[in-house]
């Protein structure tokens, strides 16, 4: 069995980049973007900020830095709605993407955000897990 890598090489790498950039654009234009995953991510945006809203309650979300929201969709999307992709490589990705291209601050707040959110996540499927096993 071999080891799937999300090293900066890895085509699943460059495939988010694009995407965030595409989001970053999708700020400042009301173009369509460019990739099939900012389609997705933009058609569900709602429902994402919602949950980044959620678990970043102190920061609203006019006031998180435009590349740092758009990391934060795309790896929600990816965990939440996409499940294609295991929340662990997702967030990852997510913190190096941000040390990329975001602030010093954004790996921190970015994992924060996302760890608070996958914390819940396994609450809720222990707690469903349970009222399955005690039937």
């Amino acid at each position: 069995m071999t080891k799937k890598s999300t090293s900066p090489k890895d085509p699943r790498h460059y495939q988010r980049i694009k995407t965030i950039q595409a989001l970053y654009a999708a700020y400042f234009d009301s173009e369509k973007p460019s990739t099939k995953h900012s389609r997705a991510v933009l058609k569900n945006q709602k429902k994402l900020d919602k949950m980044i809203q959620k678990h970043a309650p102190k920061w609203p979300l006019e006031k998180i830095n435009q590349i740092d929201l758009a990391i934060l969709r795309l790896s929600v999307w990816e965990i939440f709605i996409g499940g294609k992709t295991p929340y662990k490589v997702s967030i990852n990705e997510a913190v190096e993407l941000a040390k990329e291209f975001g602030s010093d601050n954004s790996p921190g707040f970015i994992n924060g955000v996302l760890g608070s959110a996958v914390e819940k996540l396994e609450k809720e499927h222990k707690s469903k897990k349970n009222k399955k096993d005690a039937k």
